[in-house]
């Protein structure tokens, strides 16, 4: 398709205002022969999906990593299943509410690509690693290994289990632009003795945005006999994968991140034969040892959540997962490739660009990340959030796909006049 016919296709469909599902589709249909690295740079193609979220206009928002709003279609499907359940009220909770959220589990199950039977619905990430951490059966003077830059959460957990079971907590760090997978691959196995019991890792590093081998390290802790747990709060609908590739035991997400499911819903996934051995963070008494429904015992939550689940799937689905990566990563070289390498700019992400996606992390010398995010909002009228720990500092800059090249520009421009 050329410029001009895409035009014309695109006004048909209604650049500018909410478009639905159904319009979308059309879109996509018109633009199923162009490769997706081709498409990721093709403006009027992603002026058309950002025409159906509707943005705040105080500022352009760059901190998409900590919750992606959703798409006005999800946001008003989420809201007449509000309605829907309010109008229910216990009829629907004693009636289909587990059917349902059993139905959410399995198309959440095909999108991870892992067995439904392996796969529960959380409230978000960390509530899912938890799980894992509090759950597993730990004897006093275990091991385990983690990396300095992996979710505070997490390492919190670790460290409440430690003084209860006198465990030894072995923490690696990770080089920002390493030579090869096998020199990080090298990193943990160095770490790995008899005594380590179990091995977690970030798929994708948040403050960084870099992305570890996860297979590579997997397959070499298993070879050790180690299990490994996978940190994947933003990997998940972020870059296009299946779980059942990476080989991990154990995988968590959020699913308010990358898929712009509204807050309160995430993932656990549970490799079949681990399920009996993880205890369940609320007592469950009426399934079988290996079945996975044990570990989701929650109490009553907001279920309507779960059902937008469905919803967000289906949106992300139409864009197409490969199209989605390929827009996110061009966005962040996009912008990066004009400041790296420039005075007193410090970039935190790989160079490499198969190495991290929509997340990058730059600095300014001499200023401090809340300084400079500070400067960013009142000044600029960009939002990003400040990182100063685990030896980054600076802003994590994480855009969306409706995120414009105009947007970026603007942001290069502050870059590079704060920097000066």
């Amino acid at each position: 398709m050329d410029k001009r016919t895409f035009i014309k296709t695109s006004s048909l469909l209604g650049v500018g205002a909410f478009v639905g599902l159904d319009t979308f589709g059309k879109l996509l249909e018109s633009v199923a022969h162009i490769p997706a690295k081709e498409l990721a740079a093709n403006e009027d193609f992603w002026q058309t999906i950002r025409s159906g979220y509707k943005l705040k206009p105080d500022y352009v928002n760059l901190e998409n990593g900590y919750y992606c709003i959703q798409p006005q279609v999800v946001l008003d499907a989420y809201i007449q299943h509000i309605k829907d359940i309010n109008l229910q009220g216990a009829h629907y909770m004693r009636t289909v509410q587990f059917e349902n959220k059993s139905k959410m589990a399995a198309k959440l199950a095909e999108l991870a690509g892992c067995s439904k039977e392996e796969l529960i619905i959380t409230r978000n990430t960390t509530e899912s690693l938890d799980m894992i951490i509090n759950g597993s059966d730990w004897h006093r003077r275990d091991e385990v290994v983690v990396a300095e830059h992996d979710y505070g959460a997490m390492l919190d957990m670790f460290n409440q289990i430690a003084g209860r079971y006198d465990l030894t907590t072995q923490i690696v760090s990770i080089p920002i632009n390493p030579k090869s997978d096998d020199e990080i691959v090298q990193l943990y196995a160095k770490a790995i003795n008899p005594k380590k019991k179990l091995l977690m890792v970030c798929h994708m590093i948040n403050i960084t945005g870099q992305i570890l081998p996860v297979r590579k390290i997997c397959d070499m802790a298993h070879s050790k006999g180690v299990p490994v747990m996978v940190d994947g709060a933003h990997a998940f609908a972020h870059i296009n994968f299946k779980i059942s590739d990476l080989h991990c035991d154990y995988y968590g997400s959020s699913l308010h991140k990358w898929l712009s499911v509204p807050l309160g819903a995430g993932i656990l996934y549970v490799k079949k034969e681990n399920i009996s051995k993880i205890w369940p963070l609320f007592a469950e008494g009426e399934h079988k040892p290996d079945d996975i429904a044990r570990l989701n015992h929650t109490g009553t939550i907001p279920v309507h959540t779960d059902l937008a689940i469905a919803d967000a799937i289906d949106f992300y689905n139409m864009i197409g997962g490969q199209r989605k990566e390929d827009r996110l990563r061009y966005l962040q070289n996009y912008w990066t490739k004009k400041v790296r390498g420039l005075p007193n700019i410090i970039l935190n992400t790989p160079e490499d660009p198969a190495r991290s996606c929509a997340i990058a992390n730059v600095g300014i010398k001499n200023m401090k990340p809340a300084d400079m995010a500070d400067t960013m909002l009142k000044k600029y009228k960009i939002y990003t959030v400040a990182i100063d720990n685990k030896g980054v500092q600076g802003c994590r800059i994480t855009p969306n796909v409706y995120t414009s090249t105009e947007e970026l520009d603007v942001f290069v421009n502050a870059l590079k006049e704060m920097s000066a």
